[in-house]
């Protein structure tokens, strides 16, 4: 066979089109650029499309999240239990309230958090279990609430999930707080920014009040209001979380196209899995049934003693191709920020040792065609 082409198929690129520049010029042209208008529409957009009560935007999901745990009221002498496979984000928000993230080790079939390990992780001085949807698949949701005490909330890392369902219940409506990210390597983007939800009341009003330094009333309501030159109240000191009305505006055409991103990926995603059976040594991600996958990436488990190459120099070898393949994610466990930290103990997390070796992360996104991902294939056959 003749050796392929080279291609430049990056490993993931955003699908930003006319509608999302005009929604911009909008915003622009209306003088309003802050929170405003714009996010107030996204924000219920988002409700209605993931079924909650309450949506609230943010920078990023790393703030959301941080919002998240705050808004729990949790800091100092608290831990929350996190899986040991995940973007390191998931860690620090725990630690930047001063509380302590105990790791848990994840399922090798779904690289999602292993619920049998938690009752042997909680104690009286665990706050909450922060579960990750890890590439657009959701955790065992039923397993997690089984294991999980009653009191203790569960916090959707859903980064990587929004579109994603388990048994029909949307991602973000499946624990206590949801958390999205809006990352241009995410499924749907406005450059950065994040999704705060949820069900309760309580737990969105305290959200709302620290996302805006700690105001009693949000900026655009005190602007809107018949006297504006009143400043609120600072009873808590809050953080700057809001999004811009800008990415608000992109946000709202993304999240009308999601579905149709998602059908998209999930094209793709079969036609991967179909030509990778060809590769012994490579294994396609696995999907149980019940699940709604978002297909945020497509991420393979290398078969380590069948490779012909471990992941880096396979990884090496892609690039050279023109090919943009990735990592995985990291264990958390084995980074220098939490190595002997906590309960990250050497050789603790067997799973996500392995999965931190050895996945690898093949190029997913909506400009992507039926040709790149059998290039990308036939690259693979041929190492």
């Amino acid at each position: 066979m003749n050796a392929p082409v080279m291609r430049n198929i990056p490993i993931a690129v955003p699908c930003i089109g006319q509608e999302e520049v005009e929604a911009v010029r909008e915003v622009l042209m209306s003088g309003w650029l802050t929170q405003g208008p714009r996010v107030k529409a996204f924000e219920r957009a988002f409700a209605v499309r993931h079924r909650v009560e309450h949506a609230l935007a943010t920078t990023s999901c790393t703030t959301a999240l941080h919002l998240a745990l705050a808004s729990l009221g949790i800091g100092p002498g608290d831990e929350v239990v996190v899986p040991a496979f995940t973007w390191i984000a998931t860690a620090n928000v725990v630690t930047h309230l001063g509380a302590t993230p105990v790791f848990a080790d994840v399922c090798r079939d779904t690289y999602n958090i292993d619920a049998a390990q938690l009752s042997g992780l909680i104690t009286p001085r665990t706050k909450a279990v922060i579960v990750v949807h890890l590439f657009g698949l959701c955790a065992d949701m039923e397993a997690v609430r089984k294991a999980v005490p009653p009191g203790i909330p569960i916090i959707e890392d859903a980064a990587c999930a929004a579109g994603a369902s388990y048994h029909g219940v949307p991602a973000g409506a499946l624990g206590t707080i949801g958390c999205f990210s809006f990352h241009p390597r995410k499924s749907i983007t406005c450059g950065e920014g994040g999704m705060l939800t949820t069900n309760d009341a309580a737990i969105a009003a305290r959200a709302e009040i620290l996302r805006n330094h700690g105001a009693s009333i949000p900026e655009e309501v005190r602007h809107a209001g018949l006297r504006p030159w009143e400043m609120p109240d600072f009873d808590v000191a809050g953080y700057n979380y809001r999004m811009t009305d800008m990415q608000a505006a992109v946000g709202l055409v993304q999240l009308g196209r999601l579905d149709g991103f998602i059908a998209e990926r999930q094209k793709l995603a079969a036609l991967y899995d179909k030509l990778l059976a060809q590769i012994e040594w490579i294994r396609p991600p696995k999907v149980p049934t019940g699940y709604g996958h978002a297909w945020q990436a497509y991420v393979t488990l290398i078969d380590k003693d069948k490779s012909p190459l471990d992941q880096n120099s396979v990884l090496a070898r892609l690039a050279e191709k023109g090919i943009g393949g990735r990592a995985g994610t990291h264990a958390v466990t084995r980074l220098g920020a939490y190595r002997g930290r906590s309960n990250a103990i050497q050789g603790g997390f067997p799973v996500a040792d392995e999965l931190d070796a050895w996945t690898m992360a093949l190029p997913l996104h909506n400009k992507m065609t039926e040709s790149d991902v059998e290039y990308v294939v036939e690259v693979l056959k041929g190492l």
